[in-house]
């Protein structure tokens, strides 16, 4: 399926929990608790990747080929995943999907700035393959080299904890489709900007505490966990059925079997 390299080329193992404390529990923080209040709890029922990926309502829009931040083309086996806000009041997802794709945005390496995905409360929009590097974090370092950059957008009007929730979501299914541990969502902080005063950027601000990950990154993370073990279980649910339909046809050939009739007659004569 084409979509799949567009968009993105068991369940959670006890090692994980133990690195990230809190994310199956309940918010920790003020803000996290109103939120999940908004949003109400992740379903426990399987989806399947097509209906995940429809439900993001993706819009491929990207970046013309071999100009602007693709001018150079930098494969990427990603190993990460990166969560940035804009910081921008005025510009939705349309007007930095417009802003990338005439190069008005200047930085990086390569002379010019880009990311993946950009979100909104109701749609995503992609702006560069998954399997080609970006321009959204640490210039040549491993936040550029071997992460998906997703941008949330703060534009006035735009509902940010439905923004969360969609970006949740689009992060699951890429952890899905590229076998991306939880572990490995990261704030942009996480990627130290040489040269700087403040090389750890304190983005996403609003899901930070004092500039630094704290309990509600622990309560996001764990949203896109739950979104992500919903992809998990229709795996599981899927191989069941088929084991069950498996099972199912070997007992109808054993139905059907002449050695059974014939065992069965010999066993009514004797």
């Amino acid at each position: 399926m084409n979509w799949l390299r567009l968009v993105i080329p068991m369940a959670v193992m006890a090692a994980t929990l133990a690195i990230l404390p809190g994310c199956m529990t309940a918010p920790g923080s003020t803000k996290a608790t109103v939120w999940e209040r908004k949003l109400g709890a992740v379903a426990e029922t399987p989806i399947s990747p097509n209906q995940a990926h429809k439900e993001l309502n993706l819009k491929v829009d990207l970046i013309p080929k071999g100009r602007y931040g693709r001018r150079i083309f930098r494969g990427m086996q990603p190993r990460f995943i990166t969560i940035h806000s804009t910081q921008n009041p005025t510009g939705d997802a349309y007007a930095h999907a417009k802003a990338l794709n005439r190069g008005a945005l200047r930085g990086g390496v390569v002379g010019y700035l880009c990311w993946h995905f950009t979100v909104q409360e109701d749609t995503v929009i992609q702006h560069i393959p998954t399997d080609e590097r970006g321009e959204h974090a640490d210039f040549d370092g491993p936040g550029n080299r071997y992460s998906i950059g997703i941008e949330m957008c703060e534009h006035q009007g735009n509902d940010q904890v439905k923004t969360m929730d969609r970006t949740a979501k689009l992060a699951a299914t890429l952890m899905y489709y590229h076998k991306i541990p939880i572990e490995n969502i990261r704030a942009h902080y996480h990627w130290p900007r040489e040269g700087y005063e403040t090389p750890n950027k304190n983005c996403p601000h609003f899901l930070l505490e004092g500039g630094r990950p704290g309990t509600t990154w622990r309560w996001f993370v764990g949203r896109i966990n739950r979104h992500h073990e919903r992809l998990v279980a229709y795996d599981e649910y899927l191989f069941e059925k088929q084991e069950q339909e498996e099972q199912e046809r070997r007992a109808r050939e054993m139905v059907g079997s002449p050695y059974l009739h014939r065992f069965t007659l010999i066993g009514s004569l004797a």
